[in-house]
């Protein structure tokens, strides 16, 4: 298993939770929260896709292959990090 595209999901899952924290503040887990779920979003993300076939090659370098696992860490990250966020403030009540 090549790492580099799973380091490009962890990353991009990263960026996609701080983005969808910045857009959802009541969601917001705050930075690091942010960044911990993106990153478990992203890997986990990017992994379900690879497993679907909607990756392109999992494990190539290639263009497609490398904006296919920045799409698909940066989606998870973001999914994962409101799903988490939804769940908080609801249990907060």
């Amino acid at each position: 298993m090549d790492l580099l595209p799973l380091i490009i999901q962890l990353a991009s899952g990263a960026v996609g939770g701080n983005v969808a924290g910045s857009l959802m503040k009541e969601n917001s887990l705050g930075t690091l929260g942010n960044s911990l779920a993106g990153i478990l979003g992203g890997g986990l993300g990017g992994q379900l896709l690879g497993m679907l076939g909607m990756a392109a090659s999992s494990g190539s370098m290639d263009l497609a292959g490398i904006l296919s696992s920045i799409a698909g860490g940066g989606v998870g990250g973001g999914v994962l990090m409101a799903i988490i966020g939804v769940i908080r403030k609801a249990m907060a009540k």
